[in-house]
């Protein structure tokens, strides 16, 4: 059962990131061209798409917390075990689908901070250029 239940979060976890990573794929890309030269945007993108994938999984699918359905607690004197059950199944489905988009929101989180204030320091240097062309013809 633990087993299954190890598969079905991987699963779910990776579907999660898969769905995530569509939605977001077009603007991602829209901002790598922006912000980096379109030589090396696509290589940026897969590597972002990658991260998305790795966060997510690595969110979703809680292996720690997994391990209470096959080790007991070391305060339990009894050594008992979390019995998996069909409301376990339930709490760890939706543990999985919001664990998962938490870690993929903190992903895209960081990189939009660092897209805006990289677009922000393009648009100075591209209002600067202007002038500086303007200062130099006699």
């Amino acid at each position: 059962m633990f087993l299954t239940l190890l598969g079905v979060t991987f699963a779910i976890a990776l579907v999660v990131s898969f769905i995530v990573s569509r939605i977001f794929k077009a603007p991602l890309d829209a901002i790598l061209r922006r912000i980096v030269s379109e030589d090396i945007s696509a290589g940026w993108l897969k590597y972002l798409m990658f991260a998305i994938y790795i966060v997510g999984i690595s969110s979703g699918v809680r292996i720690y917390e997994l391990e209470k359905y096959i080790t007991p607690e070391r305060w339990d004197t009894h050594d008992r075990i979390i019995a998996i059950t069909g409301e376990r199944w339930v709490l760890e489905v939706y543990r999985t689908i919001i664990e998962t988009l938490q870690g993929i929101a903190w992903v895209l989180l960081a990189f939009f901070v660092y897209a805006l204030l990289a677009y922000v320091i393009i648009k100075v240097f591209e209002i600067r250029k202007p002038k500086e062309i303007q200062e130099k013809t006699p």
